[in-house]
């Protein structure tokens, strides 16, 4: 009898803690939808569905295990009805449920669907038995005529989709992000252009030393007379000669003439 029970305590602890993660998804789920539906995009709400998907399964297999206690076997009876307020209920049931009164007592413990599912349920259930199997045939046809359009529409969307990210994705680039950068810099900074070979400055016209010449021949004419001006145009205009000459006085002084 201790082993028994001991083994439905464990099943229990174990399906409370899959209950839970089930039930922190679920809540998350519904936090997004009520506070994020603007932004809410398609992937995140297949990825939360597939977690609660997933907890779904793992409790399955906790009450498929053989080490589960089998809860079929049980019942499940109220001891004790108040319809005062419970704080320990309070905080088992996360303040859903203040009282064990009469009427939750219903609601809580209730093993079948409520009168009127069951009522809905049954007429379902009577006229799928009583509709004749060409009708059914026919009902089925047609919804699997209506399936396969909406999976032809989808399959034709995604190769769309698919068609275009390749089609992105194959055209050539026609710039390069380091070419543009090392043009900015080169005109704005003038970082990697060689000097010219003459290794003066450059002016605005690409000339090398031409700003420089004109500069300094302009100076020197400014403090120039206008004869200097033309014996230095003389003097440029003469080339030098080779040939050393000595140019002597025809009369010279002797120091005892009479």
């Amino acid at each position: 009898m201790q082993r028994e029970e001991k083994q439905l305590e464990a099943s229990l602890d174990a399906i409370i803690m899959r209950v839970n993660d089930l039930k922190t998804s679920i809540a998350s789920m519904l936090v997004k939808l009520e506070n994020e539906y603007e932004t809410l995009n398609w992937p995140t709400f297949l990825d939360n569905f597939a977690l609660m998907s997933g907890h779904l399964t793992a409790l399955s297999k906790v009450l498929s295990n053989e080490k589960c206690a089998a809860l079929r076997s049980l019942a499940v009876l109220p001891l004790l009805l108040s319809p005062e307020r419970d704080e320990e209920l309070v905080r088992l049931t996360e303040r859903r449920v203040a009282a064990f009164a009469h009427d939750h007592v219903p609601d809580l413990l209730r093993t079948r669907p409520e009168p009127e599912a069951e009522a809905r349920l049954a007429l379902l259930e009577q006229r799928a038995a009583n509709m004749s199997y060409d009708a059914a045939q026919k009902q089925v046809a047609a919804m699997n005529k209506v399936v396969s359009l909406v999976w032809d529409l989808i399959s034709e969307a995604r190769e769309s989709w698919e068609n275009e990210v390749g089609a992105r994705a194959g055209v050539a680039q026609t710039s390069s992000v380091a070419d543009t950068h090392a043009l900015v810099a080169a005109v704005g900074m003038g970082r990697g252009l060689k000097q010219s070979s003459s290794g003066g400055p450059q002016n605005n016209n690409g000339v090398p030393g031409a700003g420089g010449m004109g500069n300094s021949v302009a100076g020197g004419r400014g403090g120039m007379g206008p004869g200097q001006q033309q014996q230095q145009m003389g003097q440029m205009s003469k080339a030098p000669s080779a040939i050393k000459t000595n140019i002597k006085s025809a009369t010279q002084v002797h120091p005892y003439a009479r």
